[in-house]
């Protein structure tokens, strides 16, 4: 009987070990959560509703994949809803990224369905064997703009000369 006990036990820790969300189950919201708590004081950390006012300030510097992440949470002005409480009230608790995120998918699914892009390694890859569209998403991770491009050459040359600045040689 005590042996089935412990079957028993152990057969469900590991079951709620396993199930515990990952890391690279739910990036963006892990990512997002972690940068933001790190920028609250601890006055601001006790109290929920400046929490939530501190989340909407951060929303707004916030691009790509961490901007879809504030939509969906209702941090930005445009949200069709809102659920910033399931975000406040566990950071106000010192809970950490992983357990908020653990609550906030079983509130809205969506939240971990968000994955960041592979990152292009520009020292390695050959521009020219690129999409226009991957062209196009490189100038605008680095706030660029290519003014009366229209060919894919014409993209290829500006991130050429663009490259320098935004690329670390390394010996």
């Amino acid at each position: 009987m005590k042996t089935y006990i412990l079957y028993v036990v152990v057969i469900s820790l590991a079951w709620t070990i396993s199930s515990a969300l990952k890391e690279e189950d739910c990036e963006v919201c892990f990512k997002t959560v972690r940068k933001f708590a790190d920028t609250l004081t601890e006055d601001v950390k006790k109290d929920t509703k400046k929490i939530e006012e501190k989340f909407k300030v951060f929303c707004k510097s916030q691009k790509n994949k961490e901007h879809r992440f504030c939509y969906y949470l209702g941090g930005l002005e445009e949200s069709a809803t809102g659920i910033l409480g399931e975000l406040s009230k566990p950071l106000s608790w010192s809970m950490p990224a992983n357990k908020v995120c653990e609550k906030l998918k079983k509130m809205d699914a969506q939240i971990c369905d968000l994955r960041y892009e592979k990152q292009i390694d520009l020292n390695t890859v050959d521009l020219k064997k690129l999409k226009v569209r991957d062209l196009k998403k490189i100038l605008t991770d680095w706030d660029e703009n290519c003014d009366g491009c229209l060919e894919k050459t014409d993209y290829i040359n500006r991130i050429e000369e663009l490259k320098p600045q935004y690329t670390r040689t390394e010996l």
